[in-house]
C-alpha cells in the first residue's frame, strides 16, 4: 500500500471575512497524479499557498510524510525538505540560459555536499527528461510560452523532489503543448513521488490524474477519478455543467 505523502487535517482557511478553507481533509499517496479541481474561488491555489509555507492557516495541520507539520515550517524550509512548486505564471531568469535556469533551481541544501560532476549530470537529466536538452544554451528569455512553463518545471525538479506541486501548468499553450506536457507529468510518476496539480483544462486532467479532487467552497465535493467526477450530479452542478 502507497504511504501518504501529504495529509491535510481540519484546514481552515480565513481571509478577513471570507473563508477560503473550510475543515478541509485531504490525502495525497507517493506515487500518485493528483488533480487539484473546482470553479474560482473553491481554495485550490490557497491550498498550494498553504502545503508551500505561503499563507498561514487559522486552524488544522498538513503534514508531509506523516510527521513533518509543514504550517510549523518556513518556505524554505518546506522546499529543501522535499516539497516544491511550479507557480502558474512562468518566473524564469530571462537573462540567464536554460541551462543556468535550472542549475539555479537546484536546492542548495539537496546538493551542497555534491561533486560538481554529479550537479551537472543531474541539470543534463533534467534538461532531457523537459526536453530542453538542445536548448540549454539558449537564454530563457527567448523561449516560447510553452518552453518556459517545462524550463520552470525542470527548475523545481532539480532538486527531486518528494512533492511536486504544478498550478496550471497548461494555462495558454496549444493542443500540441499541452499534449506534450501531459506526457511529461506522467513520466514524472515516481513511487517516491507524489504529483499534485491545479487546472481546469479538463480534458488535460483525465490525460494525467490518477485521482481527482473537486473543491467547492473550501470543503471537498468529491473524490475519486476523473471519469467518475463527470457523472458526479455535484461536480456537474457546481463545475462541469451538463
Amino acid at each position: 500500500m502507497a504511504s501518504v505523502a501529504i495529509l491535510v487535517q481540519s484546514l481552515d482557511v480565513r481571509f478577513g471575512t471570507f473563508q477560503a478553507i473550510s475543515q478541509l481533509a485531504v490525502a495525497i499517496d507517493y506515487g500518485e497524479v493528483r488533480a487539484i479541481i473546482g470553479p474560482n474561488g473553491a481554495g485550490k491555489t490557497t491550498l498550494l499557498d498553504v502545503i508551500s509555507g505561503i499563507t498561514r492557516p487559522q486552524s488544522g495541520q498538513v503534514f508531509f510524510d506523516e510527521t513533518v507539520d509543514l504550517t510549523q515550517r518556513s518556505r524554505s524550509e518546506i522546499a529543501r525538505a522535499g516539497v516544491r512548486r511550479k507557480f502558474q505564471k512562468p518566473s524564469v531568469f530571462d537573462a540567464l540560459t536554460v541551462r543556468e535556469n535550472i542549475d539555479a533551481g537546484v536546492e542548495p541544501g539537496f546538493w551542497s555536499q555534491r561533486p560538481k560532476s554529479e550537479i551537472k549530470a543531474r541539470v543534463d537529466e533534467v534538461l532531457e527528461m523537459v526536453g530542453l536538452k538542445d536548448d540549454a544554451g539558449r537564454l530563457a528569455g527567448e523561449l516560447a510560452h510553452g518552453q518556459k512553463q517545462w524550463l520552470e518545471i525542470g527548475m523545481v525538479l532539480g532538486s527531486n523532489p518528494k512533492v511536486l506541486m504544478l498550478d496550471e501548468p497548461v494555462a495558454g499553450l496549444t493542443d500540441e503543448e499541452t499534449e506534450r506536457t501531459a506526457k511529461l507529468v506522467r513520466s514524472l510518476r515516481s513511487p517516491q513521488r507524489a504529483i499534485i496539480v491545479v487546472e481546469h483544462d479538463m480534458d488535460f486532467v483525465d490525460r494525467i490524474a490518477d485521482r481527482v479532487t473537486v473543491l467547492h467552497e473550501g470543503r471537498t465535493l468529491f473524490e475519486g477519478s476523473m471519469a467518475n467526477a463527470r457523472t458526479d450530479e455535484r461536480v456537474m452542478e457546481v463545475y462541469l455543467g451538463r
